[in-house]
């Protein structure tokens, strides 16, 4: 009986957690270079295969849009949504997601710096704010375990069953990294104690996106501790095992 019932747990989660390759696309540049992507449109048939027609089957709900600031004079839009499913006549709770994508961004070209405005920023957010609810149903699991098959390297008959250490994680930039870090000073936040209980990691480094984004939407809701005109250009932290001035993380 237990096992019948773990098994109908996994009925949906098994039935979307394959990605066909023609909904697989590699990234071409940047830090995530080689990994995989999933494309949009593929989610959107297998919810509406599984669950019906949107609006009648499955629906989502926009709770909060906006604009948040970035490092380096870089704008972030944030969209979170609440995804529903309806299983025979019964609609589901709330499935949370959270997305964000560059409003402003600032790409380096040799000795240039120029920046760039996204007029589709909220669109992508909320796709991407999409794709996060429906990776809590097992959507796209496969590839979101690193499965070697999407990695090009061929199986061994001794590989290990994957773990979730085995996932591509998304990681922050040292820009971001290095703002986060001096926003929780700014803020007045234990920083190794706050990212031990709330994230489990020591380091403004091991963030992911998502945590960072959440952490960026939380932080710039408190007043500062440390108005950045006031800081000491002598307070030193200690950032990633050296002594770095507060000063120069904010820049």
């Amino acid at each position: 009986m237990e096992n019948e019932t773990e098994n109908e747990n996994l009925k949906i989660y098994n039935q979307i957690k394959s990605v066909p390759d023609n909904a697989k696309k590699k990234i071409a540049g940047g830090r995530l270079k080689g990994m995989t992507d999933i494309k949009p449109m593929w989610r959107i048939e297998k919810l509406t295969e599984m669950f019906g027609v949107c609006g009648f089957g499955w629906k989502t709900n926009i709770k909060n849009k906006e604009i948040i600031e970035g490092a380096n004079g870089e704008k972030i839009a944030i969209v979170d949504i609440d995804l529903y499913v309806k299983i025979g006549d019964k609609w589901s709770e709330a499935i949370e997601g959270t997305g964000g994508s560059s409003l402003i961004s600032k790409e380096k070209s040799g000795e240039n710096i120029r920046y760039y405005t996204s007029d589709e920023c909220f669109k992508m957010a909320y796709t991407d704010a999409l794709s996060v609810a429906c990776k809590s149903l097992g959507m796209g699991a496969d590839v979101y375990w690193g499965d070697s098959k999407y990695n090009d390297k061929p199986k061994k008959d001794n590989d290990k069953t994957p773990s979730v250490n085995d996932k591509p994680i998304n990681r922050v930039t040292e820009t971001e990294a290095k703002a986060a870090y001096a926003l929780m000073i700014r803020k007045g936040c234990d920083v190794v104690k706050d990212l031990q209980h709330n994230f489990g990691i020591s380091n403004t480094k091991d963030l992911t996106k998502q945590q960072y984004i959440m952490m960026l939407k939380s932080l710039n809701k408190l007043p500062d501790k440390k108005p950045q005109e006031e800081l000491d250009s002598n307070d030193k932290r200690q950032y990633d095992g050296g002594r770095t001035s507060i000063k120069e993380l904010l820049v």
